[in-house]
C-alpha cells in the first residue's frame, strides 16, 4: 500500500516538474537572444565608428597611447602620431595632447616618447601637452580632460587605431569633452590582425555600457587589462 502511494506521488511530481522545466526555457532562451542582440547592435556600433573621419577644427587633437620601447614609438602608436601630426599641420588645432604612463622596466611614458617624436618633426614644446599618468584608455583620458576642462577645452579631435573609435569617443563624452574621432589609416594592425582587436572592442563597450566606462576603467586597472 505504502509502496503504491509512494508511485502515485512520484507520478504527480513528475508532470508539475516538466512544466516547469517547460516555462524556464522560453525565458533562457529569450534572456541568451537579448544577449546576443545586444553584443550584436554594439559589434555594428565599434565598426560604424571605426568607418569615420570627423576631421575638422577643434580645440585639441588628443593621440590615445600606445607601446614605446625605450622611448621610440611602436610602429602602431607611429602611425597614429603621423595623423596627429597631419591634422595639425592643417590647422585643426593649435596643440596636441599625447597620452600614457609607463609600465614596470619602462624608462619612459608613452606620452615622453610621442612628444619627443613630435618635437622631433618640428612641434613647438609649447603646442604639446602631455597625459603621462593613464594605464588604461579610461584613465589617460579621465587626465588629459582633468587638465583641458579648466582651460577651456572641450572640443577635441580624438586619434587612435580605427576599431578603438567608437570606445573613445564615449569615454570623452562621458567626461563632458566634445569628442570627435579621426583615426589612423596606415596602422600596421590591419586586415585579419584586426579581428582579435575589434573583438575586444566590442567586448568592452558592451560592458562598459552596461556598467559604465568608468567602472569598466577600474576593472581593467584592477586585473591589468
Amino acid at each position: 500500500m505504502r509502496a503504491a502511494s509512494a508511485g502515485v506521488v512520484e507520478a504527480a511530481r513528475r508532470p508539475l516538474f516538466g512544466r516547469r522545466k517547460r516555462r524556464w526555457v522560453p525565458a533562457a532562451a529569450l534572456v541568451v537572444a537579448g544577449a546576443v542582440a545586444y553584443v550584436a547592435v554594439n559589434a555594428l556600433l565599434v565598426w560604424r565608428a571605426s568607418t569615420l573621419d570627423q576631421a575638422r577644427p577643434v580645440q585639441a587633437i588628443i593621440v590615445l597611447g600606445s607601446a614605446e620601447y625605450d622611448g621610440v614609438p611602436s610602429p602602431d602608436l607611429a602611425a597614429r602620431l603621423s595623423h596627429a601630426l597631419d591634422l595639425w599641420r592643417r590647422g585643426l588645432a593649435p596643440v596636441i595632447v599625447v597620452t600614457g604612463g609607463k609600465e614596470a622596466g619602462d624608462v619612459t611614458t608613452e606620452a615622453g616618447a610621442s612628444a619627443a617624436w613630435l618635437a622631433g618633426r618640428g612641434v613647438p614644446q609649447s603646442a604639446i601637452l602631455r597625459e603621462v599618468d593613464g594605464r588604461n584608455t579610461w584613465q589617460s583620458l579621465d587626465s588629459a580632460a582633468a587638465f583641458l576642462r579648466p582651460r577651456g577645452i572641450r572640443r577635441v579631435l580624438l586619434v587612435s587605431d580605427p576599431y578603438h573609435d567608437d570606445r573613445i569617443a564615449s569615454i570623452a563624452g562621458a567626461l563632458g569633452l566634445q569628442p570627435y574621432v579621426s583615426p589612423t589609416r596606415t596602422s600596421p594592425i590591419k586586415g585579419t590582425a584586426v579581428l582579435p582587436y575589434f573583438a575586444k572592442e566590442v567586448a568592452e563597450v558592451s560592458v562598459g555600457r552596461a556598467i559604465g566606462f568608468r567602472n569598466l576603467g577600474r576593472l581593467e586597472d584592477l586585473f591589468g587589462l
